[in-house]
């Protein structure tokens, strides 16, 4: 009986003892690249506007950077030798999480515009929306248009189909149809995304 309560403590007891594991885990997240004293190579590639590009011992590199009161930052490790720059290391953690933000915010920005059409619009009111269509398209939208069918209008979906065709066909020149008419419950539906520019 004493020997069971000991043996789910053995493993505990080096993870408490050896508090490194977690800790370098937490320091990796928050020190994504290493830095001075922790660069574990002899010789490193210095590039940057602050040095003579070219090949380093370790101990010259840090000298270096401890001389203009700055990091030493290895930013390409699997570089034979690594790759570091000397700058303000707080700086450089800020711009890189600055640069990732505004390409996550290009990437995720895909505004996407909805127009509503009835199975039987008149050529006024279709104009209208056309007119809107060209406007998203050219602001980088993506339309979606669809043609909502009430009741027995159901019966015209052959009708709701040739004006979203049409739709698509008069936006050739600024967007391209990314997904082609599909009825879902009481809408039948067309993506058509805007053109990149050239």
């Amino acid at each position: 009986m004493d020997k069971k309560p000991y043996v789910p403590q053995g493993p505990r007891r080096p993870s408490n003892n050896g508090p490194r594991r977690p800790n370098d885990r937490n320091n990796a997240a928050k020190d994504p690249y290493i830095t001075n004293e922790r660069i574990r190579a002899r010789e490193v590639r210095l590039v940057g506007d602050n040095v003579e590009p070219g090949i380093y011992s370790i101990q010259e590199a840090l000298r270096m950077a401890h001389e203009q009161e700055l990091d030493l930052i290895e930013i390409s490790p699997t570089a034979e030798p690594p790759v570091c720059k000397i700058l303000d290391y707080q700086k450089y953690l800020y711009q890189q999480k600055k640069r990732q933000k505004e390409q996550k915010a290009k990437a995720t920005k895909v505004v996407v515009k909805e127009i509503r059409f009835g199975p039987q619009t008149d050529d006024h009111d279709y104009n209208f929306k056309l007119k809107h269509a060209v406007g998203f398209l050219q602001e980088g939208a993506k339309v979606k248009a669809y043609v909502f069918f009430k009741g027995r209008s159901i019966l015209f979906k052959e009708q709701g189909e040739v004006l979203l065709l049409r739709f698509a066909n008069d936006l050739e020149e600024y967007g391209k149809v990314e997904q082609m008419p599909v009825l879902e419950g009481k809408r039948m539906i067309i993506m058509i995304s805007p053109k990149k520019k050239q």
